[in-house]
């Protein structure tokens, strides 16, 4: 039986229609929100929400578009009128191979584009909306692969495009103090996902700390690093 704790709160979840996004969405819908899964392909999309029924459906929202968060925030503004959580979990490009003494720019570029320009476009375009209830919640999907603490050599486009999202966190957390909503920045582990590859742990677990951090209690924290709830150094 779905929770109804939370029915009435509305979830933003960007790249939802697969992986630790979908997973995600499905977590969430299951406590009782009202999920609306972020996708360049609304086909796509509308096949996932399917799969997991209840109140998930897609909306059009490609975080590499640089017009496609205001239209959604737009949309979203329109039907609901707030937004209670954003997962920013789009993220492409691990590149455990490469090397920063050979850089290949347009993968380098490709993976800011959609995993810190595009998580910032998105986080810009519905803070408003995430303050509306005085209860929001922004979650960053990251990876202890953008910690600088244990940083080393290999996968230089996703490691730095995630240890930036990092940094942005600590900003947006410390800009929207005293809104109520509260910005941390989640890294799932090794998940055996489509860009994880097989061998990670189940894609529930990872996707369980970041429900953790999209449903943290107002007194929650705000401006960290975890994983399963726990701290990771930055």
């Amino acid at each position: 039986m779905t929770n109804t704790k939370n029915s009435g709160k509305v979830a933003l979840v960007t790249g939802g229609n697969r992986g630790i996004g979908l997973e995600t969405a499905r977590q969430l819908a299951e406590l009782g929100f009202t999920v609306l899964i972020g996708v360049r392909d609304v086909a796509k999309g509308e096949a996932a929400a399917r799969k997991i029924g209840g109140k998930v459906e897609a909306i059009a929202l490609d975080v590499a578009a640089h017009d496609a968060a205001a239209h959604a925030v737009a949309e979203v503004e329109r039907r609901f009128g707030q937004l209670d959580v954003l997962v920013n979990n789009a993220a492409i490009h691990y590149d455990p191979s490469a090397r920063a003494l050979k850089p290949d720019w347009t993968v380098i570029r490709e993976a800011f584009e959609t995993n810190v320009f595009g998580a910032w476009r998105v986080a810009a375009a519905f803070a408003p909306l995430l303050s509306v209830s005085g209860h929001g919640r922004l979650v960053n999907v990251s990876s202890e692969g953008g910690s600088l603490a244990s940083m080393g050599s290999g996968a230089p486009a996703y490691s730095t495009s995630k240890a930036t999202l990092n940094a942005l966190t600590r900003i947006l957390a410390a800009e929207l103090r005293g809104t109520g909503v509260l910005v941390n920045a989640i890294c799932p582990g090794w998940v055996a996902t489509d860009m994880g590859g097989p061998g990670g742990r189940p894609v529930a677990q990872g996707a369980a700390g970041i429900v953790w951090a999209a449903t943290l209690p107002d007194d929650g924290p705000t401006g960290g690093f975890f994983r399963d709830g726990k701290r990771l150094p930055w």
